[in-house]
């Protein structure tokens, strides 16, 4: 019996097919009987052939040759279809093994993608069922493993082997446009079939399958105007000659229908908005043929005319207009721009206008467009023309001068009152008002010239000097009397011309450095000079060595002839001790009329030199010095200097300390101690914390006391009654007033006494006695019972006053006295 199972094969497939076919064929019609054929070609082909076994021989190390068994079931695709919606499970297949002699002993077991949750499987009949709705658009199919096992042992009987349950698909996804709503543009006047834009639809349907994923596009909004190709999706035009002028939108809808087309497919639809973008096709227009003008006399070049513009409906570009003036009789009057902004063009003044000799221009203006498309040339041509009158208008002008500008010359050091020169200016109206004239402060600030203000004479009103300005910039202006009273200002330009006044000079005072070794002949310096006036082509200078020196025995002086002068050493043997400068007076004219001359003095310094004549000093004070002192030397006189101003300070500073005070006590010093302290004083019993004795002196208190810092020049007497007294007796209140009235009265010293408040109370004071002792023997008939309430920190004080602790009180005082 064993052999017989390895020999037919173990385990045995069946497709079963009943529930499948019959759910197959009310589902899919056709197309289900045609799996279902597929299904059963899959169940005849094998029947035959499950017991079917192959035998290998391979020989083993001890020459045995070994048989392996090869299970006895082939796996197909099992199917089942999606979205099924029926009360019972579905039936995929049935399962069933060689070995099952239906005794129930056999145990069939599934395992793999959505085992026991989406497929369940008989485990004695081996029949799988599919207990959930599947989605093929989730997931297109399931790989899962069965096996057959002993039911008692749990002991595979059969190898396990993988199968595939393949969802079946239906056409439940309509197409859909993933990337819409679409925008497109295309030229206007577009041919008929350009493209506009391709649109793509999707199905999620298996496109292997049928007709489930198979599109068909077709427009359902936009037409006349568009097509759309049904295969591809491609948007095409349909009308020739769309303006972008007349429409320049157009909103589209197409439909993706599968099943290609047929009736019971799904649809979707997009929008498509698309655009007519500009070309070139139409040519600018003038509004107006004629366009009428006007300009008064009075514009200045540059100002504008007036404005018109072509109106081009093209875009961008294609819709510039390019302005210029092709003829007429004012061509050469005014010019023509484009406004960048407006786009319009603007006539201005190019050459003032004058109502009394031309009262009307005629320009002609062309505009055209600079971009002219070649495919639209027919359609031209792409410019058009006006016409612009403008007539000139009549305005009071002011004076105009015969000449822009003005130039005159007057020689420098002319006396005041010379003539300068004259300006002319007319009024060119019809009226032709008289004109007056005027110099503008502002251009003549320091007022060297004035005008006649009927002829235009213009003169000096002072000397003017060529050197100190050379140019005179000044504006005349003039206003015509009666009108507007408008003005003018033309430019007059006076130059000073040069007289020769000033004598030349030195070109520059530097001193010459002579070395103390020079060489008899040598020169020494070249010598020029400069002159303020102007320097004529032929003018220079000649130079001579004033009559004074003309015949030293020291330097000699040679003139070049060519506004230049080499001076000369005669001997040799100068020294710096001797002589260390020697000035040079030279006599320098020129050659100009009247001629002027001068004399400039050249400074000579004698300087040590090297044997290479590099100088090496000109000072002269390194000789007149005596020797160098060493350094040991000046150290020492340092030293010395050092010691002598210590010994200097100690002096002053000793003396200080031995100054003998202004006032002199005869009998003891005075020293005042203040000392704060928190405890009741004693009243003028209490004399430790102040020297009373210093206010009870007998000579301060009796008269005046000798001050060494003044001589008095009077001598005041002594006051009557101050005699001597006891020291005891001294009433302190009077000592002090009696001091008061001394100082305020002594004419002869600074205010050197000073007011100091004591803690003393006097004879006779209101306050009295402000001591605790005194209070506590007297008899008061104050009531201090209200210490009793001020709290525990003055207990004590109300124990001492309280009137319970009298008899405590009286026998504290009979101890203190």
């Amino acid at each position: 019996m064993t052999m017989k199972r390895q020999g037919l094969g173990l385990l045995r497939a069946f497709l079963v097919l009943v529930g499948v076919s019959a759910l197959c064929s009310v589902a899919l019609g056709t197309r289900r009987g045609n799996a279902s054929l597929d299904q059963r070609g899959h169940r005849h082909r094998h029947p035959g052939h499950l017991s079917l076994h192959r035998h290998r021989q391979r020989a083993g190390k001890e020459g045995q040759v070994l048989h392996r068994s090869k299970r006895g079931w082939v796996w197909n695709q099992f199917f089942v279809i999606e979205e099924y919606t029926g009360p019972d499970p579905v039936l995929v297949g049935r399962l069933h093994s060689d070995v099952d002699l239906g005794k129930g002993n056999i145990k069939y077991i599934l395992s793999g993608e959505g085992a026991g949750t989406i497929f369940v499987i008989d485990d004695k009949t081996g029949n799988i069922h599919a207990t959930k709705t599947l989605d093929r658009e989730e997931q297109a199919q399931y790989t899962l493993t069965a096996q057959a096992v002993d039911r008692d042992t749990n002991k595979p009987l059969e190898p396990p082997s993988e199968f595939i349950v393949k969802v079946q698909d239906i056409n439940d996804n309509p197409p859909e446009f993933l990337h819409g709503p679409y925008y497109a543009r295309v030229p206007e006047m577009s041919n008929v079939g350009t493209s506009v834009m391709q649109v793509t639809a999707t199905d999620a349907d298996d496109p292997t399958y049928g007709n489930s994923a198979r599109l068909v596009y077709s427009i359902l909004q936009g037409q006349p105007y568009f097509s759309v190709e049904s295969q591809t999706g491609i948007i095409r035009t349909a009308l020739p000659n769309m303006d972008r002028e007349a429409r320049q939108e157009y909103d589209v809808v197409i439909q993706a229908k599968d099943m290609g087309g047929h009736m019971g497919g799904l649809s979707g639809t997009t929008e498509v908005k698309i655009t007519l973008t500009d070309v070139n096709d139409n040519p600018p227009k003038f509004p107006q043929s004629v366009y009428p003008m006007s300009v008064s006399e009075h514009k200045v070049p540059g100002e504008e005319v007036g404005r018109l513009k072509a109106k081009d409906p093209d875009l961008g570009d294609n819709g510039l207009v390019n302005y210029r003036l092709v003829d007429g009789d004012g061509i050469n009057m005014f010019e023509l721009s484009t406004d960048s902004e407006t786009r319009e063009a603007v006539i201005k003044v190019k050459k003032p206008v004058d109502f009394e000799t031309k009262r009307s221009y005629t320009l002609k203006v062309e505009g055209s467009n600079p971009h002219i498309d070649p495919q639209y040339l027919a359609w031209g041509p792409y410019k058009d023309e006006a016409t612009i009158k403008i007539s000139v208008e009549d305005a009071d002008e002011p004076p105009v001068f015969v000449a822009p500008s003005y130039t005159f010359e007057v020689e420098e050091n002319a006396p005041e009152g010379t003539l300068v020169g004259r300006v002319h200016a007319k009024d060119t109206d019809v009226a032709n008002n008289p004109v007056r004239y005027m110099i503008p402060r502002y251009t003549d600030i320091e007022q060297f010239f004035s005008i006649n203000s009927e002829d235009g004479m213009i003169i000096t009103t002072r000397p003017l000097d060529r050197e100190a300005l050379d140019w005179h910039n000044i504006s005349v202006s003039a206003t015509e009397i009666g009108g507007h009273h408008q003005d003018t200002k033309v430019r007059v330009n006076i130059r000073v011309k040069d007289v020769n006044d000033n004598p030349p000079e030195f070109a520059t005072n530097n001193e010459v450095l002579m070395c103390e070794s020079v060489a008899p002949g040598k020169v020494i310096e070249t010598v020029s000079a400069v002159d303020k006036d102007e320097m004529a082509h032929r003018q220079h200078f000649t130079f001579n060595l004033a009559p004074e020196v003309a015949h030293n025995h020291n330097f000699s002086l040679k003139d070049s002839r060519d506004s230049t002068a080499s001076i000369y050493v005669l001997r040799k043997g100068f020294s710096r001790l001797n002589q260390d400068v020697y000035y040079l007076p030279i006599e320098i004219n020129d050659n100009g009329f009247p001629a002027m001359s001068s004399t400039n003095t050249l400074t000579i310094r004698v300087c040590s030199c090297d044997s290479k004549n590099t100088i090496l000093s000109c000072n002269v004070e390194p000789y007149v010095l005596p020797a160098g002192l060493s350094t040991g030397a000046l150290i020492a006189i340092l030293a010395c200097i050092v010691i002598l101003l210590a010994i200097v300070v100690l002096f002053v500073a000793l003396r200080r300390q031995k100054k003998e005070p202004l006032i002199v006590f005869e009998e003891e010093d005075i020293r005042e101690n203040i000392i704060t302290y928190d405890d009741e004083g004693g009243g003028e019993e209490d004399t430790e914390a102040f020297d009373i004795a210093t206010l009870q002196n007998p000579d301060g208190a009796n008269g005046f006391l000798p001050r060494k810092d003044i001589k008095p020049e009077l001598q005041y007497p002594l006051r009557p009654g101050s005699g001597h007294t006891a020291a005891n007796s001294v009433d302190v209140d009077d000592f002090i007033k009696s001091r008061i009235a001394e100082a305020d009265s002594d004419p002869t010293a600074p205010p050197y006494d000073s007011i100091q408040i004591y803690g003393y109370e006097g004879r006779g004071s209101l306050a009295g006695s402000l001591s605790s002792l005194e209070s506590v023997t007297t008899e008061s008939d104050l009531d201090y019972d209200y210490l009793q309430s001020w709290g525990p920190r003055f207990k004590r004080l109300a124990d001492l006053y309280g009137t319970k602790d009298c008899s405590i009180n009286d026998g504290d005082d009979g101890e203190d006295s």
